[in-house]
């Protein structure tokens, strides 16, 4: 009937703006964490092939140089304000508690930044001082085996794998083996930082549905509360990575600390998924079985009845003489 049509076609018309509007929806959230990851790969892909690195690194230094400044400024403070330097910069407070209340904090991240930079350049060359003989004779014996070497760099804490080509490091007086290491701090910390990032997000869009129930729009909160976490991730992530670059050194004493940096073996992805797949379906493939296997019982012949040999016996009379009776 034309009523019933009707009555269907509007049915399946509100249904589809439903859908319409729940996918809309998830892309608009998708478009929160899109902004996000396109910053994310950005400075990760200036890491990964070296470009503005140093620039990166020294404006890295600056923003924590300022953000401790800041945190700090106008408060009276001087001990904690001391400790956060030595913590996340490796220096000793160059303010006077007598400049600290004086100067604005503008003049005092200029101050800390300079002395940042003074010491890591310094730490840098005395690193460099410690490695770089024992570098070049292993270039001088193995340089014709070895094309990239592994030379350890901790902070104290955390022990890192820094991958260097030998003959750029040798050839450049050290210089690739410090751009490596920036490399690798910068890569180490951002990754373990976005990946904790993307649980708290999830942890967050699962969070702010609730927000209907305060007549507030979830999508605009979500808004609000992702740049929140980006921000604080990001400035979490600076203060790790200034910390490892200032506080790291290399505990190499001979030539066997540095090994040589060995192509990972790369693995067969779809033999890998298909051996797994192979695995899973026999596996299951047998536990089904082994379920819709029916439980089978025998039955139970009687003392008096023909013995099921065909002999024409009673059961007791032939096979069932030794059969004891429970």
């Amino acid at each position: 009937h034309s009523m019933i049509s009707r009555s269907i076609e509007r049915a399946q018309k509100k249904v589809e703006e439903n859908n319409f509007g729940i996918r809309k929806r998830l892309l608009e959230y998708d478009d929160v964490m899109n902004l996000q990851r396109k910053k994310i790969y950005e400075r990760r892909k200036n890491a990964l092939f070296g470009e503005k690195l140093s620039v990166d690194v020294s404006q890295t230094i600056y923003s924590i140089c300022q953000s401790i400044a800041q945190n700090y400024y106008g408060e009276d403070l001087y001990d904690s304000y001391s400790l956060d330097i030595i913590k996340y910069l490796g220096i000793e407070n160059p303010i006077y508690q007598s400049d600290y209340v004086q100067l604005n904090e503008d003049e005092q991240a200029k101050i800390l930044y300079d002395k940042s930079i003074e010491f890591y350049y310094r730490k840098s060359q005395q690193m460099l001082q410690l490695a770089l003989p024992i570098i070049k004779d292993v270039y001088k014996t193995s340089g014709h085996i070895y094309q990239n070497i592994v030379v350890p760099i901790t902070d104290g804490i955390r022990k890192y794998q820094v991958i260097t080509n030998l003959k750029k490091t040798v050839e450049t007086e050290g210089k690739e083996l410090i751009k490596s290491f920036e490399k690798t701090a910068i890569l180490a910390v951002i990754d373990e930082s976005w990946k904790e990032h993307l649980r708290e997000m999830d942890d967050l869009k699962t969070s702010v549905q609730n927000a209907v129930y305060e007549q507030k729009d979830p999508l605009l909160v979500y808004k609000f509360e992702a740049t929140e976490l980006f921000n604080r991730m990001q400035e979490d992530a600076n203060r790790q990575i200034v910390s490892l670059l200032m506080k790291g050194f290399i505990p190499m004493q001979t030539t066997e600390d540095v090994k040589e940096a060995k192509e990972p073996q790369k693995t067969d992805l779809s033999k890998l998924k298909a051996g797994r797949d192979d695995y899973y379906s026999t596996s299951s493939s047998s536990q089904q079985e082994r379920k819709a296997e029916p439980v089978r019982v025998e039955k139970k012949i009687g003392r008096n009845e023909l013995c099921p040999c065909g002999s024409g016996k009673k059961f007791k009379h032939c096979h069932g003489k030794n059969v004891s009776v429970n």
